[in-house]
């Protein structure tokens, strides 16, 4: 299996919306979908000393799939928190913060603590920052980020753990170690330093002519799943 460079990812993003017609919020959905059923595979909700989640959203695309996550999770019987600090004017966001507060998915305004997360959550989606990411991380996040470094709860990131270089992975000696990582699209080259216990590949839309351009290797997805466990590297 292809894992991708940062041009290979923007390149193939690039072309599902170019040459293939899709839309922004059709990819999120699907990628949000996946990344909701990845997390309740691996956190048995009747085994959790908790159903809250908190899903932590970045301003861009990587943020709105932890929307649409949230969104699923509360349908899935989870009770997702969303901590999101920089809200933009995008209609497509908009919207999806909408569709969260119409399904009384609660908002904390304030970053959680360290103690905070590991006394009120079971898990926390880390949703902050995507593959167009790069280090080092604005002041204004290293509140949620020192928690998503420091706390004892699993972590589960949506394709890229935040903080993390696209291609060389953990920026700093710090960093973030999820234990589950749901890749999109293809995996990424930063996923080889990827050490926890749980990879996924989410999003089963890559049209196959798509995958033959990039020799992508994709592995088959079971039945009518929409994500598929990834051996350990």
């Amino acid at each position: 299996m292809k894992l991708l460079s940062q041009k290979e990812a923007t390149d193939i993003d690039l072309k599902l919306f170019n040459e293939y017609k899709f839309s922004v919020d059709q990819l999120m959905e699907l990628a949000g979908l996946s990344c909701a059923h990845a997390i309740a595979k691996c956190y048995n909700l009747e085994k959790l000393k908790t159903p809250k989640v908190l899903v932590c959203c970045g301003p861009g695309n990587n943020g709105g799939d932890g929307l649409v996550c949230a969104r699923h999770l509360a349908l899935m019987g989870f009770q997702p928190v969303i901590y999101y600090p920089k809200q933009t004017d995008n209609q497509l966001y908009k919207n999806l913060t909408h569709q969260c507060e119409r399904m009384s998915i609660g908002f904390v305004q304030e970053a959680p603590h360290t103690k905070d997360i590991d006394e009120n959550y079971s898990v926390v989606v880390d949703a902050l920052f995507g593959f167009s990411f790069k280090p080092p991380v604005r002041e204004s996040f290293a509140p949620i980020m020192e928690s998503l470094v420091e706390t004892s709860t699993p972590v589960a990131s949506v394709d890229i753990p935040s903080g993390w270089h696209v291609e060389d992975g953990p920026a700093e000696a710090k960093s973030l170690q999820p234990d589950l990582l749901i890749s999109l699209t293809a995996p990424k080259l930063c996923s080889v330093h990827f050490k926890g216990q749980h990879h996924f590949l989410g999003g089963r839309f890559v049209p196959p002519a798509l995958q033959e351009e990039y020799n992508l290797n994709l592995p088959e997805y079971p039945g009518t799943e929409s994500c598929v466990r990834l051996p350990k590297q």
